[in-house]
């Protein structure tokens, strides 16, 4: 008989107090989601290059792992069916494996880029870490293509996806859960800022 490889991991029971812990969470994402002028500007800039993605009939390209390849798949049909900008997720997975098998899981996004994007496309990158190699190598491969890109990202000030974009937005936060909703929050703004109201029917 197989034994399993390894042990699954003790993990300590915890019993937090439930209003204690909702009311320190609750904090968490309002200081996270905060509107400064950083953002406010990283809003309005978003904005602006999707619109000028559509006018130049170009396609915006969201790019994630786990979590993030989630909220990259619901931006793309989010943009494309209510805001009208045309917008894709490589989140297929026989492209996935194929280029993976290929080419090497840290390159494989580099190699959908090349493939896929065009001359007026934008690449949105979203990693919480921004250390995901397969998101950094997909960015540069976007930049040698001279796409315009926007990056999400977290955790660590000094995370290297920070500063590649021509948008930049950081979450200040070492909680994966809070610097996720974040991501989808603002970029779910500029999504209606585009569309001009936050109140509308769903088709």
């Amino acid at each position: 008989m197989l034994q399993p490889s390894r042990q699954p991991i003790s993990v300590e029971s915890i019993d937090p107090d439930p209003k204690a812990f909702l009311d320190d969470y609750v904090g968490r994402l309002h200081r996270a989601t905060a509107v400064d002028d950083d953002v406010l500007a990283g809003v309005s800039a978003t904005r602006a290059l999707w619109l000028r993605t559509r006018e130049q009939g170009g396609r915006v390209i969201f790019i994630g792992n786990g979590g993030s390849a989630g909220i990259a798949s619901h931006l793309a049909i989010d943009l494309s069916k209510n805001a009208a900008v045309p917008a894709l997720c490589y989140s297929d997975a026989s492209m996935m494996s194929c280029l993976a098998n290929d080419y090497g899981f840290e390159d494989w996004i580099a190699h959908a880029v090349r493939l896929n994007a065009r001359a007026g496309d934008c690449l949105v990158a979203i990693s919480s870490s921004g250390r995901s190699k397969n998101i950094l190598n997909g960015v540069a491969q976007a930049r040698t293509m001279k796409l315009d890109v926007i990056t999400l990202s977290g955790m660590s000030a000094d995370n290297p996806l920070r500063d590649l974009g021509d948008v930049n937005f950081f979450v200040d936060s070492r909680s994966y859960n809070i610097v996720e909703t974040t991501h989808q929050f603002w970029m779910m703004a500029a999504i209606d800022l585009v569309i001009g109201r936050a109140e509308y029917p769903s088709s």
